[in-house]
This record gives C-alpha cells, structure tokens and sequence, in this order.
C-alpha cells in the first residue's frame, strides 16, 4: 500500500540487540553534535538578527533531533524518548560539558517525552514526516515550558508565548523535516537494511 513506509504491519514493542546498539550509537553521536553547538550557540545568538531574545529559541532544534530520529528508526515505544534523553547526557559528561550542566537532564527528559508522546500518539505505526514534524514541534514546545521556569522566569507572557512559538518552529523544520531528511539519507545508503526505515520505501504521511 502506498504508506508502507511509513507504518508497520504490527505492533511490537520487543527490543532486539541492534535496536539498543542503535539508540546507543545514535546518542553518542547526538551527543557529541549537542555539546558541539552548545558551545557554538552563544557567539551565534548574539548575532544581530536575535536582538529579540525569544528568537534564540530558532536554535533550539538541533538539541531535539536525536528523539525524532530514534523514533524514526527504532519504531517502538520509549526509543524516541531514550534516544534524546542518553544523547543529552553525552553531551554533559563530554570534558567540559556544556555551560548548562546538570540541568542538560531535565532539557533531555522533557524533549524526549514530548517526541516520545508523539509517536505513542500514532501508536508507533506512523513515521512519517508529518509525524517526524509533530514530534519535533512537542518536543519544542516541552523543552520551552520547561524553560519558562528554569532559564526565562522574568520574560513576560508575551515574549513566553513568542518562545515557544520559535521552539516549536525550530523543532519541526531542524528536527522533524531535517531528521527524517537525516533518516531517508541512511536509507538510501544502506545503513539501516536491518530496521524497516531501510527496507521500506519511504513516502510521507
């Protein structure tokens, strides 16, 4: 059918050896390229075009890749949500770590679960880039509530609203569109002939 590839014949939720590899790898990865634009994501905002500072939240997508594209490829319940939350723990034990320290956990657990809520919405049958978007929209948009609290108590509601707003923006083009570009790419170059996102024909939803 036409949207093979983007949904699976059944529901399974048993972990094979190279599904917990995978979220493994893909972590690691993730977490090197999180604490690598940590430490490029002060200089760039303050570049002029993010005079307004809820526009720095434009960059935020890149942090919230790693849970669309565990989800994408891994296909069962809790992959999305581990994939973030291990990659954002990389990043923190990396040497040096990032400026934010510890508090990178709670960043991971809350983008994690808002992909992870996604994909349990569509009962992990649906992968495709309109999934990839939504998840990387709730992602966004958890890890600017979380952000209300921990890093922006004294915005007002207005510039709140504007942050979240440019979050889930950032996560739906950078982490949906671009992490199931990332995932079609590895695809097609045979990396993932052992998970149905290489096997199937990818189509959007």
């Amino acid at each position: 059918m036409s949207s093979a590839t983007t949904s699976r014949t059944r529901f399974d939720v048993r972990y094979r050896t190279i599904d917990l590899v995978t979220i493994t790898t893909l972590a690691v990865a993730f977490g090197v390229i999180f604490w690598g634009w940590g430490k490029l994501y002060e200089p760039i905002s303050a570049w002029a075009v993010f005079s307004y500072p809820p526009t720095t939240a434009l960059l935020g997508g890149v942090w919230l890749t790693a849970g669309v594209v565990g989800g994408l490829i891994i296909r069962r319940p809790g992959a999305a949500f581990a994939t973030e939350f291990l990659a954002a723990a990389v990043s923190t034990f990396i040497v040096g770590g990032t400026q934010w320290g510890f508090s990178v956990f709670a960043s991971g657990f809350w983008q994690g679960l808002g992909a992870e809520l996604i994909v349990l919405l569509f009962l992990y049958t649906r992968f495709g880039v309109v999934v990839a978007a939504l998840a990387g929209a709730a992602s966004g948009a958890f890890e600017s509530f979380y952000e209300w609290h921990a890093y922006i108590p004294d915005y007002s509601f207005g510039d709140k609203l504007a942050h979240l707003g440019f979050f889930m923006l950032s996560g739906a083009l950078v982490a949906g569109v671009g992490g199931y570009a990332l995932v079609r790419a590895l695809a097609r170059a045979g990396v993932l002939d052992a998970f149905p996102a290489g096997r199937e024909q990818v189509t959007e939803v």
